[in-house]
């Protein structure tokens, strides 16, 4: 059996998609999967980037594919009310109801489907007191300890390269986007499909570093 770990952000469509589609994407497998929810802008500031809806153009972009891909792959979803959005009380949400060391996925779903269904605001201060009474935490989630969960979570996931979300780790392999999701899969079963992908992971050692361009 194999062991997954999935780093996320609920602000995260593509995140929200992966999700949804995981159990699809790897049916089948054997496997373990442990979720870990980052904060991506964190991510963001460790490599000095935007986010996707910090570009007017890519943001409307990014919305028009998510909806299309949730219709291709009969997902249900609604943009929220307003994005992006602050995510750090579902963030640590999800953590103060970790009780086995991290959050489950009847957490994470239940966080991501408050997002991503029903197109209400996500951070709305109502709707997330619903929410954090529907998951009854045994931490609160402003304590100092969640709050450290969160932050330890997110360095972790940059010590190992993670740079996006959703990223998925097997065997410190990094599998990034909800279109890795094949790519995943091919790993996990081995055969002709591992060994073309074994070819793929050892190409970027061979392309030499060309211009870099300055800010």
């Amino acid at each position: 059996m194999k062991s997954i770990t999935c780093h996320f952000d609920f602000i995260s469509p593509y995140a929200y998609l992966a999700f949804e589609h995981l159990p699809q994407a790897l049916v089948g497998l054997s496997y373990e999967m442990t979720y870990r929810p980052i904060l991506f802008a964190g991510l963001l500031k460790h490599f000095g980037q935007l986010g996707p809806a910090e570009i007017a153009s890519k943001r409307d972009w990014t919305y028009r594919q998510v909806i299309w891909l949730a219709q291709q792959n009969g997902i249900a979803m609604q943009v929220p009310a307003a994005h992006p959005f602050n995510p750090l009380g579902l963030l640590r949400l999800a953590w103060a109801c970790a009780r086995r060391g991290t959050p489950n996925r009847y957490v994470c779903e239940t966080i991501f489907r408050h997002v991503w269904r029903g197109g209400g605001a996500a951070d709305d201060p109502q709707r997330l007191a619903a929410l954090t009474a529907q998951l009854a935490p045994e931490r609160d989630p402003v304590s100092d300890d969640v709050k450290r969960a969160l932050r330890t979570a997110t360095d972790d996931a940059v010590a190992q390269g993670v740079f996006g979300v959703p990223a998925f780790v097997a065997d410190g392999r990094l599998f990034w986007g909800f279109d890795a999701l094949p790519m995943l899969r091919a790993y996990l079963l081995g055969g002709d499909d591992a060994a073309a992908l074994e070819r793929a992971w050892v190409a970027p050692a061979n392309v030499a570093g060309g211009v870099r361009r300055h800010g």
